[in-house]
């Protein structure tokens, strides 16, 4: 140390999932640019030698034992640096596996820390793999040529010139008493965090917010480094995030959703943070015990409850104060996944059918974009649009506008001739309009798509989103699937939004037709004056009231009896909601939350096998991630429960 300073730093390497030589080698690089730039103390991500995302891959022996091969590797590069290093990987420990970090210097390990609360809720399931360092009996292991000590006790790391730190990994500073704590009335100076969270919408700002906090808490320097591109998007997206705090302000924040590996250093002082410690009497008072009161609060006479609080009535709408600042980010996330989807297959070709709707144009917007960040020419972007019998003049030339107007390859492939012959082929009379007839359209629309991908090497980028899921108002094997969903982790209200934003951006005229055109399939013919006949909204319900019984359902899994209360106080009351009032009787609510009860349920079978896509909020689908329900769960409780509203 300097005048007290040390020089820190979070590093965000580019990975590939269970590719650990790769992986290995980009750790090697970015010490070396470390090591030259004067940087003392760095930290990687967590599991950053064999790539958080393996799942399953984790308990094949081969991964493990390439694993600890990498170790070795970087046991030999360090040999002649000064530099710690502190490496994210999984080791097998008395028979169980642990998610470890790794702490490195000069060649020899200084020492190992097992990774103590295993996230298992929504898209996380570590316990799935491994045990959590409270299982941990105390062990001295031969691991990676040498013999060493791991335990679950706290571990504080001195440097030579005398600096103290300690280690903690990702879910563990979200816990309600963190590791950290322990280390920081220890007299660990700075804590260094290894992590892969996932970006979700407003989960960066809290989760800034939550670092600075425990930062100023323990009064530390805090070092968080968490997992970047390369990651798997298969259901999530992970931003690369590197953020240097001192006592609870923010030294130096990285770029998320970068496509390049990151290294982000600072000086912390350190002479500063142990002034303040000895000055703040309550940071020595804390490492005493706490005293537990019991209140005799006694409850008056029951009485009707009446729900006085405001509820909004769109919830999955970011009510950040930078709205602009939210809307990029949803973006940001279903760009990046498809970025790195895109990329790991080296597709330099994306299809997607064009309808000149909302999901289709959100989704060819996100593409786009998708193809300036990898700078890939926007013609290798194949807009196919697929005039039927239900196509309307309004959208067919909004489709074709749009392409025009963000420069795609335009084609046009009309399926009236194929789904006729289909008829034939199957007999079914073209004059009955029934479910028959709707679904051949969306099949062979999505046949179509599927052998255009295939000629001309391309993906076909998926464009139904999270309430056409949970309502199951997809065809099965038709539009309901890709090769990747990026509107599957965003709802129907949120996409109106998002491409509200864009047209904003944009300034087109086209986007604005394509928010007030009617949300329809297009799958019946239209009537006399040529306009939509088939609504959406007229068959299974408002989209709003579906994306609020979505929210509450999932989220916070409330019975329909509660989701109802909220609902009456959202949508039963007069509001101004976008310059108009807003208000449904109890009837309408009643009625569609009884639709929504019984159509997610008995559609679970088509989220089942539902495409790879990112999460966005924290509401999601996917039956890897959030949502596992068996496809014959019966529903019987919840409509009882509605018929009794």
């Amino acid at each position: 140390m300097k005048y007290g300073f040390v020089n820190v730093a979070a590093a965000v390497p580019m990975v590939k999932v269970a590719d650990v030589e790769y992986n290995v080698q980009q750790v090697e690089s970015i010490i070396a640019q470390a090591e030259g730039r004067g940087v003392e103390v760095i930290v990687f991500p967590e599991l950053c030698l064999t790539g958080y995302t393996c799942q399953d891959l984790f308990k094949e022996q081969l991964l493990l034992d390439r694993a600890e091969e990498a170790v070795l590797m970087l046991l030999d590069f360090t040999r002649k640096l000064d530099i710690v290093s502190i490496v994210g990987t999984p080791i097998i420990i008395n028979g169980l596996l642990y998610n470890c970090a790794v702490i490195i210097q000069g060649g020899s390990i200084m020492g190992i820390v097992p990774k103590t609360y295993l996230p298992n809720y929504g898209e996380f399931y570590e316990k799935r793999w491994f045990a959590s360092a409270q299982d941990l009996n105390p062990a001295d292991i031969f691991y990676a040529g040498g013999t060493i000590h791991v335990s679950a006790e706290p571990q504080l790391f001195v440097t030579g010139d005398g600096m103290k730190f300690g280690v903690e990994i990702c879910e563990d500073v979200w816990a309600p008493i963190p590791p950290s704590n322990n280390l920081a009335l220890a007299g660990a100076d700075i804590i260094f965090n290894l992590s892969a969270s996932d970006e979700l919408i407003g989960k960066h700002a809290y989760l800034k917010s939550l670092l600075a906090q425990q930062s100023a808490r323990t009064i530390s320097g805090y070092v968080y480094a968490s997992s970047g591109f390369g990651e798997s998007t298969q259901d999530v997206v992970y931003g690369g995030n590197a953020m240097l705090f001192e006592n609870g302000k923010l030294l130096v924040e990285g770029s998320r959703f970068s496509l390049q590996p990151q290294i982000q250093m600072c000086q912390i002082d350190i002479e500063k943070l142990r002034a303040e410690r000895r000055e703040n009497t309550t940071f020595i008072n804390a490492q005493r015990g706490a005293h537990a009161i019991e209140t005799n609060l006694k409850h008056a006479a029951p009485r009707d409850f009446e729900l006085t609080r405001d509820i909004d009535p769109h919830p999955f709408i970011p009510k950040s104060d930078d709205m602009q600042a939210s809307c990029e980010e949803i973006l940001n996330i279903q760009v990046a996944g498809l970025v790195k989807r895109l990329y790991h297959i080296n597709a330099q070709k994306a299809v997607i059918g064009i309808s000149g709707g909302l999901d289709s144009t959100l989704a060819l917007l996100v593409t786009v974009k998708a193809f300036d960040q990898l700078n890939i020419s926007r013609k290798g972007i194949i807009g196919i649009t697929m005039p039927g019998f239900g196509t309307t003049d309004r959208t067919y030339h909004n489709a074709l506008k749009l392409m025009e107007t963000l420069g795609v390859t335009i084609r046009e492939i009309s399926i009236a001739k194929a789904v006729t012959q289909h008829f034939e082929d199957i007999g079914q009379n073209p004059k009955i309009h029934d479910i028959t007839y709707e679904n051949s359209q969306a099949r062979e629309r999505t046949q179509i798509l599927m052998d255009v991908a295939n000629k001309e090497n391309a993906i076909v980028v998926g464009t139904g989103d999270l309430s056409e899921l949970a309502l199951g108002w997809a065809t099965y094997n038709g539009d309901h699937m890709s090769m990747y969903g990026v509107n599957a982790g965003v709802p129907k209200t949120l996409i109106r939004h998002l491409v509200s934003f864009v047209a904003g951006e944009m300034a087109t005229d086209t986007l604005l037709d394509i928010i007030d055109t009617p949300i329809s399939p297009e799958l019946i013919p239209a009537d006399e004056q040529g306009n939509i006949k088939q609504k959406t909204e007229d068959l299974v319900g408002p989209y709003e009231l579906h994306d609020f019984f979505i929210y509450y359902f999932l989220r916070y899994g409330f019975s329909p009896k509660k989701i109802f209360l909220l609902a009456q106080r959202a949508f039963c009351t007069p509001s101004i909601v976008n310059g108009r009032e807003q208000l449904y009787t109890e009837d309408v609510v009643k009625k569609w939350l009884t639709t929504f009860c019984r159509r997610f349920f008995t559609q679970q079978f088509k989220r089942s096998c539902l495409p790879d896509g990112p999460k966005v909020g924290s509401v999601s689908l996917s039956p890897r991630g959030d949502w596992r329900m068996p496809s014959d769960a019966s529903y019987n409780i919840w409509l009882k429960e509605c018929e009794g509203l």
